[in-house]
């Protein structure tokens, strides 16, 4: 067979490039394995020019030899030259039957033609696995009679299949041949009766039910509903003489809305043939859903598609097809299960599932018989008809639905959490909107009730997306109230929503109803907390702007930090102002979804690159360039140089191996293609000296290339240290510290540091969220690290202290893109939430670095209804906080920062080398005792400055306490990071006891109410309980997993209370020191600790059966059931003390990022 004409003109029109770039003595060796090139041909090129000689050479043989070399290509690596062969590959059929003559195929060519079967259609698109599955159900049957069921809907492709498959000599010529009777689109089965003559029948129907009625072996092959895209496009492509890559930007657009339909796509292309310049004007059509106008030009029954359809439906009994109508409310790509419908339509489910069987033997409904129970569902296709038909009866079938559910649901909604229950709660909002029940939808969606149940059933994107969608119809509350809120809606256990809404401003309507609810409660025995002072926690976002209609998929800041570009699903590139989001331009920048921007360092250029495959370089007002062609499929993110010096414009995209790319933008062609990566690369980012730029794929690296050769520099493998066994890990990004010295990478939900030179990992930063990382960013100036997650939040983490900073809730949806400011001071994020906002955070609020704000170490006094707070900032002042009126909710009531009643200094005592980590006054207020990092404790006469120093210790004294609180007391309890307790007399100094208690560092210690023990907590793990008179060691409590950081007796002295790193607490009795209760075992999120962090600091409420902890957060127990009774989420981690009011009412705390709570309780 000589070499086609197409495949021939594709070698010459790329010979010179394969003659540049091939190496043939690797390729030949393939060729010769093929058996499509002889040893004496290899030896004739070898003694000329080699290249050009092995393709004048293919070009003398045939169609073997073009796929043998096409082939080789791909064996060695030159993917991108065997692209450019691709499309030209010749078409070899089945040789199963080598040995057929020409006369037998001739026979066969006679057979199917008098037969009665169809040629081919002029445009036809090969689809061998349902053809080879066609032909081996046949093949089953061999000599007995049976019936072989191809079935599908409507359009499906079905009788251009079976066709296909009977054109085959093995059927019509083979040792098992037996007549063969194809029937063709088949509706009632007293047909299959009638021609039921007991030999072999195919038949081609809607209806998989038909061959019930008749006897013999039965196979079914069903045909799915859609071609895939590249399918759709050869249609298009055969219909329209052109080649599927030259086919216009609408042609994907067109294959989509036909879902894949070989008819609808096949009577678009036979329209197409006759007036090419219709593209647009039938896409709209499609996205329109006029059906009726698309007709056909084909042999197909129906004129038109709307047509086909009906006739599908025409069939059912006049009943069902009413309650098919029904069907028109459902959304699409949702599988429902039979017990909806059985709420819907107010029949037994086991009559509606034979309802729904029947739909399902009509090729009217699809199931998903994998799921138990059965989910039911409909094609797209399908769904569109249908509300095309019943648009003027929409609101009436939503209503329905509505109705329906209410009375079957009248005492309170589903919460078993099955395909049912969460169908309703999932879509009961939807058919309301639909229905146009404004009202009751605004009063589901104002229940915090609903909000609780929603977001525990189905946690809180779906309940997000809610407000999001209906927003027009309720006003910003909720919706303020989940964007803070959404991602503790993720936590397990399940937070109280109605303590999370206690958090809200006073004058709000959910503040107001978690507010009653509270003290509804409170009568059943809950505990609720009040945040007296709303204005005081301040929101880090610092402006919300929304500038696009669609998800945002990129946002940067200008080098000069003045302006902010966006850009995403709406296809437009938007510029604000910084300061207050006044929209400066507005482009139309691509045919498709807007991927990435970026500014090009002196700010004059925005780059942008989108999923049509273009990327376009703007100036002021003016597109400047815009560069095709190169990449093939969608370019995922683009980035220019950091510095003038030298402009460049890096590139990544989907494609498989020409993925990286560098412009000059004076050349309209890539300046350098970065070859290393064989799988789409979704991110590059160039190093601060632009000397490298860093690539993350999805083949599970990141790869560093230098800009000036564009040569791989080195490959750091992810997928190794993140990996098991062949798991596919896609690294989403990459960013650069301001030093250039570390590169870090987004994979999973994990974030990992790499030393550029040594390709080591320094640190893995692993979120405590059940989430994916989306992005992250490294601030230029500090050591912040921004990480965006799919639960819709950002954390800032300080990477030389490994330790997280902060969560910023705010966003409503994925968080996709991360940025800080030039200068480091402000941090961009935006999102894909409908709402679409862009937030910019004020970093000096959550760096510890640069923060004005409040340290967590504090005294808090109570005296009635006034609290005063005093706490040093982290620039040495002493503040004074006073807040009055507790228990009046006006917004005034705010804090004061008050001056001492005199500004005058007292004392100043010198004494101590190092910081001085606690100090306190004895109960006559005339001595001073400090502890330091020194190792010592000092004795102070503050007023005459005479001082004691108690030595002995061998590290830093973090805390000491005296034995009881009597005036007389002199004795002083010191502990150390050194491992000992030791025993003081204030007055003389002297030196009481001298304990080796722990191992390991004592972290914590506290003397019992009745002075008669102590107790003790350190790194090693456990707990001790000390005699106070005999300073022996009473019991050793053993069972913690991690160090035991706290400890507080209870009020009589008869519990004691550990908690540890992992966030356990552990209640012990003091009587015999065996364990009471484990606080909490069961609740431990999958990353995190139980309590969010360390536990920091215990107390008992004064009747004994109430207990308070910190951590990540604040809880409060039950001590009898060590059960947790309610949680209160800072906004930023790491509370280290709480203060607690006599009557355990009252509640003082200061966050890791200044922020100070006072919480009072519900009455």
């Amino acid at each position: 067979m000589a070499l086609e004409e197409r495949a021939r003109s594709c070698l010459l029109r790329f010979r010179h490039r394969l003659e540049q770039d091939i190496k043939p003595s690797y390729l030949m060796d393939h060729m010769i394995s093929d058996g499509v090139m002889t040893v004496d041909e290899e030896e004739k090129i070898r003694t000329k020019d080699q290249s050009a000689a092995l393709l004048e050479l293919l070009l003398m043989k045939d169609n073997r030899a073009y796929i043998s070399f096409y082939n080789s290509l791909i064996k060695e690596s030159y993917d991108d030259l065997a692209h450019l062969l691709r499309e030209d590959l010749p078409s070899i059929f089945c040789e199963a039957h080598k040995s057929s003559s020409d006369s037998a195929t001739s026979y066969v060519q006679t057979v199917l033609s008098e037969g009665g079967v169809p040629q081919r259609p002029v445009v036809f698109v090969s689809r061998p696995e349902l053809v080879n599955r066609v032909r081996e159900k046949l093949y089953w049957l061999q000599k007995d009679p049976g019936w072989v069921t191809v079935f599908g809907m409507a359009g499906s492709g079905k009788s251009v299949l079976t066709a296909e498959a009977v054109r085959h000599h093995g059927l019509i010529e083979g040792e098992y041949h037996l007549s063969l009777l194809i029937l063709d689109d088949i509706w009632d089965s007293t047909v299959l009766k009638a021609f039921d003559i007991h030999c072999r029948i195919l038949l081609t129907t809607r209806n998989r039910s038909l061959t019930d009625s008749v006897s013999g072996a039965k196979y079914e092959v069903g045909v799915q509903s859609g071609l895939d895209e590249n399918k759709g496009l050869e249609i298009l492509a055969l219909y329209t003489k052109m080649k599927p890559h030259g086919l216009p930007e609408e042609a994907r657009s067109i294959v989509r809305e036909c879902k894949g339909s070989p008819l609808v796509v096949s009577l678009i292309g036979a329209l197409l043939k006759d007036n090419p310049n219709r593209w647009c004007y039938y896409l709209r059509q499609l996205q329109q859903k006029q059906f009726k106008r698309i007709r056909k030009s084909s042999s197909y029954d129906y004129d038109a598609l709307d047509q086909a359809m009906a006739a599908s439906i025409e069939v059912l009994p006049d009943e069902h097809r009413e309650l098919y109508k029904d069907l028109t409310v459902l959304e699409k790509d949702i599988k429902i299960p039979a017990k909806v419908l059985s709420v819907l339509w107010d029949l037994e489910p086991e009559e509606v599932e034979d309802i729904l069987q029947e739909f399902v033997d009509k090729s009217l409904l699809f199931v998903d018989s994998h799921h138990k129970p059965y989910l039911y569902y409909l094609h797209d296709l399908q769904l569109d008809f249908l509300v095309e038909q019943n648009r003027t009866q929409l609101e009436s079938l939503h209503s329905k639905v509505v109705r329906q559910y209410q009375q079957h649901y009248r005492d309170g909604p589903p919460t078993s959490g099955d395909e049912e229950c969460l169908y309703w709660i999932r879509f009961l909002t939807y058919h309301m909107a639909k229905a146009n029940l404004s009202q009751e939808l605004y009063s589901l969606m104002f229940s915090l009730d609903w909000v609780s149940t929603k977001s525990q059933i189905m946690g809180p994107a779906h309940l997000i997306n809610d407000y999001v969608e209906y927003g027009s119809i309720l006003d910003k509350e909720f919706q303020e109230f989940l964007s803070q809120n959404g991602h503790q809606l993720e936590e397990r256990p399940f937070p109280d929503v109605v303590q999370l809404a206690l958090s809200q401003p006073h004058n709000s309507e959910v503040y107001r109803q978690a507010r009653l609810q509270a003290q509804d409660r409170t009568s059943t025995g809950k505990l609720y907390f009040d945040l007296v002072n709303k204005s005081g926690v301040e929101n880090l976002s610092r402006l919300v702007i929304h500038p696009h209609q669609g998800s945002i998929y990129s946002a940067c800041f200008s080098h000069d930090g003045t302006k902010i570009a966006s850009c995403g699903a709406s296809k437009t590139l938007k510029v604000f102002k910084s300061t207050s989001g006044e929209k400066l331009t507005e482009i139309q920048a691509h045919d498709d979804e807007v991927l990435c921007c970026a500014f090009s360092p002196d700010d004059h250029l925005l780059a942008t690159c989108s999923t049509d495959r273009k990327i376009k370089v703007s100036g002021p007002q003016v597109l400047y360039q815009v560069f095709e062609e190169e990449h093939e499929e969608q370019i995922n993110h683009c980035q220019f140089t950091n510095t003038t010096k030298r402009l460049l414009l890096a590139t990544c995209s989907n494609d498989d191996c020409m993925n990286v790319k560098l412009w000059n933008l004076n050349k309209p062609s890539s300046q350098n293609t970065m070859f290393g990566h064989f799988a789409p690369v979704s991110h590059c980012c160039f190093s601060p000296d632009d000397s490298y730029l860093s690539t993350s794929s999805n083949d599970g690296t990141i790869k560093l290339f230098q800009v000036s050769s564009a040569n791989e520099w080195k490959t750091i493998n992810v997928r190794d240290l993140v990996a098991e066994n062949d798991e596919e890990v896609l690294v989403k990004c990459s960013t650069w510290t301001g030093d250039g010295k570390l590169v870090i990478c987004a994979v999973r939900n994990a974030v990992l540091v790499f030393d550029v030179e040594t390709s080591e990992m320094l640190l893995e930063i692993r979120t405590s969220r059940l989430s994916t990382v989306q992005y992250c960013d490294a601030c230029p100036t500090t050591n912040l690290l921004a990480i965006a997650f799919s639960n819709y939040t950002l954390e800032l983490w300080d990477l030389e202290a490994n330790k997280k900073m902060a969560d910023c809730s705010g966003h409503l949806s994925w968080v996709q893109r991360v940025q800080f400011s030039p200068d480091g001071s402000q941090l961009l994020s935006c999102s894909d939430d409908q709402t679409v906002r862009v937030s910019l955070w004020e970093t000096n609020k959550v760096h510890t670095s640069s923060a004005i704000c409040l340290k967590r170490d504090s005294n808090v006094l109570f005296n009635g209804e006034e609290i005063v707070v005093s706490a040093a900032d982290n620039c040495n002042r002493l503040q004074v906080r006073c807040k009055k009126n507790l228990h009046k909710n006006n917004v005034g009531c705010l804090f004061e920062v008050l001056e001492l009643p005199s500004g005058k200094l007292l004392a100043n005592l010198l004494g101590h080398t190092k910081t001085v980590l606690h100090c306190q006054f004895s109960q006559n207020g005339q001595t001073l005792i400090t502890s330091s990092e020194d190792t010592t404790i000092r004795v102070w006469r503050w007023q005459s400055g005479e001082c004691k120093v108690l030595q002995g210790h061998k590290e830093q004294v973090r805390c000491f306490s005296l034995l009881s609180n009597s005036p007389n007391e002199s004795r002083l309890l010191s502990w150390s990071f050194d491992g000992t307790v030791k025993v003081w007399d204030t007055e003389t100094g002297e030196k009481l006891q001298d304990i080796e208690a722990h191992r390991g560092t004592i972290l914590g210690c506290h003397v019992s109410p009745d002075g008669c023990l102590f107790a003790t907590t350190s790194a090693d793990k456990t707990a001790k309980l000390w005699h106070c008179e005999s300073w022996q060691c009473a019991y050793t409590l053993n069972g913690h997993q991690d160090c035991v950081r706290s400890c507080r007796f209870s009020w009589d002295s008869q519990r004691l209370a550990t908690g540890d790193d992992n966030g356990e607490i552990r209640l012990w009795s003091v009587k015999d020191g065996s364990l009471l209760k484990i606080c909490c075992p069961d609740s431990k999120d999958g990353m995190d600790s139980l309590h969010g962090g360390w536990v920091t600091d215990l107390h008992f409420s004064p009747d004994n059966s109430l207990l308070v902890s910190t951590g990540g957060y604040i809880k409060w127990w039950n001590v009898e059931k060590g059960e947790a009774l309610q949680t209160f989420y800072p906004t930023g981690s790491a509370l280290k003390k709480v203060h607690v009011s006599s009557d355990f009412s009252t509640f003082v705390t200061i966050d890791n990022i200044g922020i100070l709570y006072i919480l009072q309780r519900v009455a």
